[in-house]
């Protein structure tokens, strides 16, 4: 549970060669980071450990042979990890210019959302105007981050699951059918204002039997992308039998399926992608300079200061925000 988060006070890391140090003014607190510490997510360091995959800040020390980056620049960077920190070491192939005009808050709630958002759409996923789109978790980080990026796209018509409360933001946001997830069943909704004629991109962070569900949502040429698996931890604790239920409930797709069907099956998982620069570095170039432009402005929903920790990842668990959750790593 949330509880098991505490604060503890080590050494400043020494930045290595190539690796640039940054003190770290916010972080990203996002999905991975809680189900590494419910001991649901396999590519986790061992406990004790330091999550978060995302900071902003300002560089503080730099390592051998690292050029073009000034002692006080500010910056954002992606972390395997370690970024819910006051300090920070990171590649400086993995740091990034904060544009000017744009915030600390604004910098750290971009890296993650909008990188997966981008990947999904553009890299992964073949998104053309007039596509209908299922967007699950469509309230949280980088379901807004899917939002505004669809907005380059143009005549996107985007079917988002979320809770009653938050349709009215996700409508302003561009959601053109809201779904109560929890009083609506979303798979029939879709088929009732499809006309039974389905989506061209289903976009699933849910997993379990909502991947095969959403398999079936797709029209002809339609594309599952699947990248979370969020169902294997609805509450703050980890259920091995839900954990095993949901494993046997996982649709088994076979090529032959795929081509009867006419659909795909694609997943992402970008904290494997980390070290491969030729993927990420273009895609963090181009977000970088819609961030610089005003093009995309990320939704910050809330604050808390890094001893805030349990609060931060039962206000998460809860379900309660709209958009980014940040931590503000100078208290």
């Amino acid at each position: 549970g949330p509880e098991v988060l505490e604060l503890r006070t080590l050494p400043d890391p020494l930045p290595a060669r190539g690796e640039v140090r940054i003190r770290v003014e916010r972080a990203g607190l996002n999905y991975a980071d809680i189900a590494a510490r419910m001991g649901v997510y396999p590519d986790a360091p061992k406990p004790p450990m330091v999550v978060g995959y995302e900071v902003s800040g300002r560089v503080d020390a730099v390592g051998e042979g690292v050029e073009g980056v000034k002692t006080g620049a500010r910056v954002f960077a992606l972390t395997s990890f370690k970024g819910q920190s006051d300090v920070v070491c990171v590649l400086k192939s993995a740091v990034f210019p904060i544009p000017e005009g744009v915030d600390f808050d604004a910098a750290a709630a971009m890296p993650v959302n909008y990188l997966t958002a981008n990947h999904l759409l553009f890299a992964v996923g073949n998104i053309k105007p007039g596509a209908k789109v299922l967007l699950h978790m469509a309230a949280g980080g980088v379901g807004f981050a899917v939002l505004e990026l669809l907005r380059t796209v143009g005549s996107v018509e985007v079917f988002g699951t979320a809770s009653a409360s938050k349709h009215e933001a996700l409508r302003a946001a561009g959601v053109a059918h809201p779904i109560d997830y929890r009083t609506q069943d979303y798979a029939s909704e879709v088929r009732r204002i499809t006309g039974g004629q389905g989506v061209q991109l289903v976009l699933d962070p849910l997993g379990g039997p909502d991947w095969r569900r959403g398999y079936r949502l797709l029209a002809p040429g339609g594309q599952l992308i699947a990248y979370g698996w969020s169902n294997l931890s609805p509450g703050t604790r980890r259920n091995v039998g839900r954990v095993v239920g949901q494993y046997f409930q996982m649709p088994r797709f076979s090529p032959l399926q795929l081509m009867d069907d006419n659909r795909t099956v694609s997943g992402v998982n970008l904290g494997r992608l980390w070290d491969r620069a030729e993927i990420v570095l273009p895609q963090m170039q181009k977000l970088s300079a819609l961030l610089g432009s005003g093009a995309v402005k990320p939704r910050v929903d809330k604050v808390f200061a890094l001893s805030e920790g349990v609060e931060a990842h039962r206000y998460i668990h809860e379900r309660r925000n709209m958009g980014k959750v940040l931590f503000d790593c100078t208290r």
